[in-house]
């Protein structure tokens, strides 16, 4: 790493009177004794000449052009999309909207907490469960929260550290889920999804469709879970639920999957955010960001983080989930 050696402007007498009282004429003085010269560079970057907006733009695309660009086969759980013109200038062009990460002040961000609203409301709405957060980073570390979740919600005295995966899900889906639960000391069981299988178990975890793309009714199965107080997450392709039955509608307590189906390019396998949908009742172990909606002093409606379990700039031991997204 370089320290660029830049001119310094005129020198403040607040400045002047600091760098007398540590022994130094000048800036430039001060800055050549404290920055090592290895690191040290005196002459000015060749950055060129300042660009407008428009001219910026020219020259990425011509650099852009440069790349090739092959079919993708990687599939998992990964689909190609097309994004509108008319979706791309307005929202993802627009930067109202398009910041990646919520600020520590949201409620400054108007335009971005509307956005995440937005997508939570949707989210509901295809998941049939009453609340979204926004959003985890991927379908596997989604998958992963849901089974924590499911552990701190377990009842009974004997209290199980089994927990059922469908063997249907996706693979790397299955690797994360293994890699979290080693050090939790939870027994993880994949395997094909039958009453038999997931007996004394305090969760269970579904693919729906399944990595194979066959679409099973789990209602049976969901109620067998139910009976032993285990709680079920299902991993549903978000776009399959404009067509198929909810997740609520077949009695999940919880809903993962990802969101890259809604036109986020492919971006060599991601990650691409993921949606975590849940009860009302499991709010307080929801992970993420809720964002809700009061009024100001005015009396008009503004949005606000209503519930921040993630807390990891505050209460980091004490955080539900160090991982999220508001891509």
């Amino acid at each position: 790493m370089l320290f660029e050696h830049r001119h310094i402007g005129p020198t403040t007498e607040d400045q002047l009177l600091m760098l007398q009282t540590l022994g130094y004429a000048d800036m430039q003085s001060f800055i050549k004794a404290v920055v090592p010269d290895n690191i040290l560079q005196a002459e000015e970057l060749a950055v060129g000449q300042a660009l407008s907006e428009v001219e910026a733009l020219a020259e990425l695309k011509s650099l852009a052009k440069k790349n090739k660009v092959y079919k993708s086969y990687i599939g998992q759980g990964y689909y190609n999309t097309a994004t509108p013109n008319v979706i791309l200038r307005n929202i993802l062009e627009n930067p109202a909207w398009y910041t990646a990460y919520t600020p520590y002040q949201p409620e400054i961000s108007q335009g971005r907490l509307e956005a995440m609203l937005n997508y939570q409301t949707l989210i509901s709405d295809l998941t049939g469960l009453e609340i979204s957060n926004a959003s985890m980073l991927d379908e596997g570390t989604a998958a992963a929260e849901a089974m924590t979740l499911s552990l701190r919600q377990r009842k009974g005295k004997e209290k199980s550290n089994r927990y059922f995966v469908d063997q249907h899900c996706l693979p790397q889906t299955i690797d994360i889920i293994k890699t979290r639960a080693t050090p939790m000391g939870i027994d993880v069981i994949v395997g094909e999804p039958t009453a038999d299988n997931i007996d004394n178990v305090f969760g269970v975890l579904l693919q729906y469709p399944g990595v194979d793309g066959e679409v099973r009714d789990f209602k049976a199965l969901i109620e067998t879970a139910h009976a032993q107080h285990a709680l079920v997450t299902m991993a549903a392709d978000v776009m399959a639920l404009v067509l198929l039955q909810s997740p609520a509608e077949l009695g999940a307590d919880i809903a993962v999957g990802n969101t890259q189906r809604f036109g986020v390019p492919l971006g060599f396998g991601g990650p691409h955010a993921a949606y975590m949908a849940t009860s009302e009742k499991y709010k307080r172990s929801l992970p993420g960001r809720l964002v809700g909606v009061s009024k100001d002093s005015a009396g008009n409606a503004a949005y606000r983080l209503a519930l921040q379990t993630r807390e990891q700039h505050i209460r980091r031991e004490k955080a539900t989930s160090n991982i999220c997204t508001a891509q």
